[in-house]
């Protein structure tokens, strides 16, 4: 499963090292990801998703349920 937050769609950044004469050489910058169980009180169950640290800080703002809901309407997530 590739490193992608399921509630923002994002995913790794690509950047340089530099070492200290200048040479620079490609990178990966990975995004903070967790592996997180929410509870559905609609639905009375849990879910498993892997969200980043601005994932978990959206679900906080808006509720796991709109979360889940914007993220399915921008394609960032089939089914939960």
């Amino acid at each position: 499963m590739s490193r992608v937050c399921q509630i923002t769609g994002k995913s790794f950044m690509v950047g340089n090292n530099v070492s200290h004469s200048k040479r620079r050489t490609k990178r990966r910058f990975d995004i903070n990801l967790f592996k997180k169980k929410f509870y559905l009180p609609e639905e009375d169950r849990w879910v498993n998703l892997r969200v980043s640290a601005a994932g978990l800080r959206m679900i906080n703002k808006v509720g796991v349920s709109a979360a889940l809901k914007g993220a399915k309407e921008k394609g960032f997530i089939t089914n939960y």
